[in-house]
């Protein structure tokens, strides 16, 4: 399975991204998916490459032309796709994606989770998308999405696929649950917008 990771090519200021985001990288690794992100050596970026490689996984970066050229590609991954654009890019880590999930990341993070929220909403796209709401994280954009509901400019069936989890435990239970083709019932305590838990 290739698991599409969303995230920074920054640090953050708090240790738990680090952490965390390692230990998805390992779970990615040892569980014997692929990982598919951006490409990059730097930041959260460069720590989940690295720790799916440690932990005997494959790593798929997708990266446009022009950060190549700015040597930011992380050379020791087992594939580099290059692409001529951002665009590009985005359409490319879809492509491969069979799980995606936005880890804690700045805007260009946000964009692309946006567009998989956008395709599952439309159900031109069949894949669990998971924002990893690591202490919160992304609580507000939770509750922007539950107010778009209130609002009558969405609905839960149109946000069914979407889901917040908490852990990597959580994330992990919604990826069993979409190989056992069980997605209309998310499991326990995983905050699922378009299934109204949470």
């Amino acid at each position: 399975m290739n698991i599409t990771v969303y995230l920074g090519a920054n640090e953050g200021n708090d240790p738990s991204l680090r952490k965390a985001v390692r230990e998805l990288g390992t779970w990615i690794g040892e569980s014997g998916n692929r990982l598919v992100y951006g490409g990059s050596k730097s930041g959260l970026m460069g720590e989940i490459a690295e720790s799916v490689l440690q932990a005997g996984g494959e790593v798929t970066g997708v990266e446009p032309q022009f950060f190549i050229d700015m040597e930011y590609q992380y050379d020791a991954i087992t594939e580099l796709i290059v692409t001529k654009d951002m665009t590009e890019r985005k359409t490319k880590m879809i492509e491969l994606g069979d799980v995606f999930i936005a880890f804690p990341g700045g805007t260009g993070t946000l964009e692309e989770i946006a567009e998989v929220m956008s395709k599952v909403s439309l159900k031109h796209l069949e894949a669990p998308c998971i924002l990893y709401n690591l202490n919160g994280y992304y609580d507000s954009l939770k509750a922007l999405l539950s107010h778009m509901t209130e609002m009558g400019l969405s609905s839960p069936e149109r946000q069914e696929g979407i889901y917040f989890a908490r852990d990597l435990s959580e994330i992990r239970k919604i990826i069993e649950n979409q190989r056992s083709n069980a997605t209309t019932t998310p499991p326990e305590n995983t905050q699922g917008i378009g299934n109204q838990l949470g």
